[in-house]
């Protein structure tokens, strides 16, 4: 049965067709935990820039508010987007999850679904006052099922609760002392837009100070050779720099 809101496997299949590695059992692209573990390492702006050359030119976001400006996030995205409330529209999607089984407020679900190295991943149409997707409570709920963190255009409450979790972090636009009100969930694991980045099911999200990248499931482990490639180089050219062995311009042409 396909949860409330939910894509159909076939078309997350769809969507991800690049990717040829393992999947989850909804079709989501399941990257490798070697890769996320290495991916902490490599250098934000060399990811942006080969994400850049294989054409990928809106796949970086900026302007976070965060919890934390010293805990990175790495994991695979599960999606969702919410829009403003219609209550005809709201009921009716209520009526079906809860029908399916699903409990509680719609912006619990994605929750449900969540797993072990998963970054929750949230349009919320930029949202603040009225736009706190989650609290104290469901921060908790999210650390405990990924052991990572969120990354919400929209806001969150419970700052100190929320900052109290260690090793959880969100990216978010603002922080508000509001409940969630006026906005309904329209899609899980779908297609979204966070800014002026474009975010798949699977994804890559990378997040610290800087912003946050999302690096498509099917470039993840080239990106991250790659940078792993370009780090050990620029090592080695400040180690040459550094002994007089060779100049700057020797090492900055490559």
């Amino acid at each position: 049965m396909v949860h409330a809101q939910q894509i159909s496997k076939e078309e997350l299949l769809f969507l991800t067709a690049e990717w040829k590695g393992a999947r989850f059992d909804d079709g989501r692209p399941r990257i490798p935990d070697e890769l996320i573990t290495r991916a902490r390492a490599i250098g934000f702006d060399d990811a942006w820039t080969i994400l850049r050359n294989e054409g990928y030119n809106n796949q970086f976001e900026q302007g976070w508010q965060m919890l934390h400006d010293d805990v990175q996030i790495a994991g695979r995205a599960l999606t969702a987007m919410y829009i403003p409330s219609r209550p005809d529209i709201e009921k009716s999607i209520l009526k079906r999850g809860h029908n399916q089984g699903k409990k509680g407020n719609t912006n619990s679900w994605p929750i449900d679904l969540l797993q072990k190295g998963d970054v929750y991943v949230a349009d919320g149409f930029g949202k603040i006052g009225g736009g706190t997707l989650i609290g104290q409570t469901l921060g908790n709920a999210i650390f405990n099922r990924t052991e990572s963190g969120v990354v919400f255009d929209a806001a969150v409450r419970d700052f100190d609760g929320l900052k109290d979790i260690k090793g959880f972090n969100a990216f978010v636009r603002g922080f508000h002392p509001s409940f969630l009100e006026e906005s309904m969930l329209t899609g899980i694991n779908t297609p979204i837009r966070i800014g002026k980045a474009v975010v798949l099911p699977g994804d890559l999200v990378l997040s610290n100070k800087e912003g946050t990248l999302f690096i498509p499931a099917h470039l993840v482990e080239k990106v991250v050779v790659t940078a792993e490639f370009i780090q050990l180089r620029d090592d080695f050219g400040n180690e040459r720099i550094k002994s007089g062995a060779y100049s700057v311009g020797q090492i900055d042409n490559q």
